[in-house]
């Protein structure tokens, strides 16, 4: 048996499936979790690839750690999405954290994941507070305000269509503290049908943040293996001297936890090839 998630025409990702263990169709979305042959148990929602065992944990270092460690002291963290756990693991390995808020629109995904990925989430952290509801909204009804927000959304199909949208970021941003930091998954540059997209996400990102800067991430399952995120701020730059001091004392402590990222791949992921800039012009 094969899962195959095309992403031009027939051209796409195979994986050997050797079977399903979770299949739901919720109001929202389909979701599945499939044991595969080479990358241990693998949840996909509506048909593409959202994370597997053996290479989860890049993504979820990357879209996590360049905002945790960019802010001087990030108590209150606020994450769209995620419900399989691994951005929260991720945050809440940074010992300034008090309180993370995960909004996951579909309980679905939390259930699934806490059944066939226990290792990836941390759901047991009496930091980590579960919502089930539509983190647009959530946003809208901030009052206490976040150091860190991470969007971590699937593509902008189906109910992920808004997180990609002019006023879900505006309201992310009077949801931001002085000093906050939001990073977000902005799609496969390799992939041309999603350019419109990237390039209209960092034109706006530009208009609405004093600092918003794209990243790359290298994942084996992603369309094409190339990923690229988002880093905004209100004012920090991630090459910041201060930055990069928290970097290099934050990654010598968490030593071996750490299985991607580090004091090198957090300013090198900032370095965009020709093609990718050329998307964003």
């Amino acid at each position: 048996m094969q899962f195959n998630e095309f992403y031009n025409e027939r051209t796409g990702l195979t994986v050997g499936i050797k079977k399903v263990l979770f299949s739901e169709s919720t109001p929202y979305q389909k979701v599945e979790v499939l044991e595969t042959d080479t990358w241990g148990n693998m949840m996909t929602i509506d048909g593409m690839v959202m994370l597997s065992e053996k290479d989860e944990f890049v993504y979820h270092e990357m879209i996590a750690h360049p905002a945790m460690f960019a802010h001087p002291e990030p108590k209150r963290v606020l994450i769209i999405g995620g419900g399989d756990g691994g951005t929260a693991r991720e945050v809440m390995r940074h010992p300034a954290v008090t309180h993370v808020d995960m909004v996951e629109i579909d309980e679905a995904v939390v259930r699934a994941s806490k059944q066939f990925l226990p290792e990836v989430g941390a759901f047991d952290d009496p930091r980590l507070h579960v919502h089930y509801e539509d983190g647009i909204r959530f946003v809208e009804q901030v009052t206490d305000p976040y150091d860190v927000i991470i969007i971590d959304g699937s593509d902008p199909v189906g109910p992920a269509v808004a997180l990609f949208s002019e006023s879900f970021y505006r309201n992310c941003r009077k949801a931001l503290s002085g000093q906050g930091v939001l990073t977000a998954q902005t799609e496969s540059p390799w992939v041309g049908s999603y350019h419109p997209a990237i390039r209209n996400l960092f034109s706006l990102l530009k208009e609405t943040f004093e600092v918003s800067e794209m990243y790359l991430a290298f994942i084996p399952l992603y369309p094409a293996g190339m990923w690229s995120l988002a880093f905004t701020s209100r004012g920090i730059h991630p090459h910041d001297p201060d930055v990069s001091e928290r970097v290099e004392k934050g990654t010598m402590r968490m030593g071996s936890a750490l299985r991607y990222y580090n004091r090198d791949i957090h300013h090198a992921a900032f370095a965009l090839p020709g093609f990718v800039r050329d998307i964003l012009e």
